[in-house]
């Protein structure tokens, strides 16, 4: 890795126990190995979109996820209505979107630096 965050090197060993999209309350609710679960606001996750498209550019890729980012607006409904998720590997998650939008891949540790509850803790 080429930086440094607080989670650091542990959130490599949590993966996701369980991963529950509800449209209903517009979240999607992991629930960790570790047994945190993180609930993420859909459209936040839209907001905060790891591919290069949404991050201005590749040179600006595999920063950290921050929870702040889930806090962003986006005016778009269509852009935050989630259609599916798919596992990729054993790594991540893809979203897709209603607007077409399936670039970006979410890792568990960019899921887990995202996750709000781990920054209400600290």
């Amino acid at each position: 890795m080429g930086y440094d965050h607080p989670l650091g090197e542990i959130a490599l060993s949590f993966r996701p126990k369980r991963i529950v999209a509800s449209r209903s309350k517009g979240l999607l609710t992991i629930e960790w190995t570790d047994g945190l679960s993180c609930d993420y606001p859909i459209s936040g996750l839209r907001a905060a979109c790891p591919c290069a498209e949404c991050r201005g550019g590749h040179e600006n890729m595999g920063q950290p996820g921050l929870p702040e980012m889930l806090e962003i607006p986006i005016i778009n409904k269509a852009s935050t209505e989630l259609v599916r998720l798919e596992q990729v590997g054993n790594y991540a998650i893809q979203l897709f979107w209603k607007d077409g939008h399936s670039y970006g891949i979410y890792s568990w540790q960019y899921l887990r630096e995202l996750c709000p509850e781990i920054r209400e803790e600290s």
